[in-house]
């Protein structure tokens, strides 16, 4: 549904999130070409444990996700499964306990197709969440590393509750909200909180 069409329109951004929306781009772009001067040498370690875990298969596994405007684009992570694609090698857990098989996305945030804030992209399969995604006006953000509901749950959030926490984050956001989520996320990556790994 698209802003004053009718029922469950959504709420048009505000003048100063139209204005902060280009400052969120540089931001982004700046922190994660920081992050990744920090993080190479980890990176390079894990990329290397992974390829010695799992030889002969890609470090890093790709799936296609819905990005901004709905638009398909390609999802980074580091390789967690074993050779054969049917169990999750030891340090694949690990890696994603951590939240470390996430770190290729920085790179995906500094080029633009994600944002260090926003709705966490899924796949195209998930047909009821991105219904009430669209009607939310969710899709005209960049899809996120981190947001508002992986703070508040994560993976123990049901779709319906995901969707209302990507609505309000749409509705709502703000540097003060961003700078929030982003100091909320180490906490929860650092208690390896609400995870559920299976």
């Amino acid at each position: 549904m698209r802003e004053g069409s009718g029922t469950n329109e959504y709420r048009p951004f505000t003048a100063a999130q139209r204005r902060y929306l280009p400052w969120k781009r540089a931001c982004d772009g700046v922190l994660a070409a920081l992050a990744l001067l920090v993080l190479a040498l980890p990176m390079a370690l894990i990329a290397l444990a992974v390829k010695l875990s799992a030889p002969g298969q890609p470090v890093l596994f790709r799936q296609e996700r819905v990005g901004r405007d709905e638009r398909p684009f390609t999802l980074w992570k580091f390789r967690s499964m074993d050779a054969g694609g049917s169990h999750v090698t030891a340090l694949g857990r690990f890696l994603r306990v951590t939240s470390l098989d996430e770190l290729p996305q920085l790179i995906q945030v500094l080029t633009g197709s994600m944002a260090l804030v926003g709705p966490r992209p899924l796949i195209p399969a998930e047909e009821n969440v991105h219904a009430l995604r669209r009607a939310a006006g969710v899709y005209r953000l960049r899809p996120g590393l981190t947001g508002l509901a992986q703070i508040n749950g994560r993976d123990k959030l049901d779709d319906g509750r995901k969707a209302a926490y990507d609505r309000r984050y749409a509705e709502t956001f703000s540097p003060g909200l961003d700078g929030r989520i982003l100091l909320a996320t180490v906490g929860k990556v650092l208690r390896r909180a609400d995870i559920e790994e299976k």
